[in-house]
């Protein structure tokens, strides 16, 4: 796997993207200089919805927190602030144990509505934030499911086989999971914590495990029982003092 992924408009299967490119160089330097034993872990992180209050709020011509301003900026915002911005506590969550525990370091992508995987660095403008408003979720949909499906395509293809990649999103439903499961088979695992968990309470336990220094248990999706009952609501972050559970 390379070290960093750079993003490019092109042409695959017939329609435009944003995809992946490195230099064959690259690619070979970085899989030759990383230890060959050792796994490499990459996260796949769900968006935050762009439609909602949020949203609103952030791209409304009158909003003048830094944040609002930079987004309509020419050089736009990171998509991980805004996406954190947007969805608070889960995806804030979501986002530091992916940096906490990648492995590379960039192996860190951001699951979008209209161009596929991205990294958290992405420029997203107030523009970009508004077309991916308006395209849906839904593994039926081409817009979505297209660049998706290629940009995974791409990542899948880097991999090694004893490498994983963890998706840290909605397991219970078929937006996500139908389309990665197609591309990555076995290898695509969740947290088995996240089982009966709401989205806040997902994003609560990440975060005490970034302070814990302790990943959570993955397993595959494929066969995996995804839906349960709600688990005893999490202690405040401020007891959190000894590890979550074996890794």
């Amino acid at each position: 796997m390379p070290a960093a992924w750079h993003r490019r408009e092109g042409e695959v299967n017939g329609h435009v993207r944003d995809g992946y490119t490195d230099g064959v160089a690259t690619t070979r330097r970085a899989r030759a200089s990383s230890d060959a034993a050792t796994p490499q872990r990459v996260f796949l992180l769900s968006p935050a919805r762009c439609d909602g209050e949020r949203a609103a709020m952030m791209l409304s011509p009158r909003a003048a927190f830094p944040l609002a301003c930079r987004l309509r900026e020419p050089g736009g915002a990171p998509l991980g602030e805004v996406m954190s911005f947007l969805s608070g506590l889960y995806f804030r969550g979501k986002l530091a144990y992916a940096e906490a525990f990648a492995y590379p370091a960039s192996g860190v992508f951001v699951i979008t509505q209209d161009t596929g995987l991205q990294a958290p660095s992405r420029p997203l403008t107030a523009a970009t934030l508004r077309q991916a408003a308006r395209v849906d979720i839904d593994a039926a949909n081409p817009r979505y499911r297209e660049p998706l499906e290629a940009s995974a395509g791409a990542l899948a293809a880097l991999l090694r086989p004893a490498d994983e990649v963890v998706l840290l999103g909605s397991i219970a439903s078929s937006k996500y999971v139908d389309v990665l499961t197609a591309i990555f088979g076995e290898r695509l695992l969740f947290p088995l914590e996240f089982v009966g968990r709401g989205d806040m309470s997902r994003g609560g336990l990440l975060l005490r495990c970034v302070t814990a220094g302790v990943q959570l248990n993955y397993v595959p999706v494929i066969g995996a029982t995804r839906t349960g009952t709600r688990p005893p609501k999490l202690a405040p972050l401020g007891r959190v003092r000894a590890p979550l559970g074996p890794r």
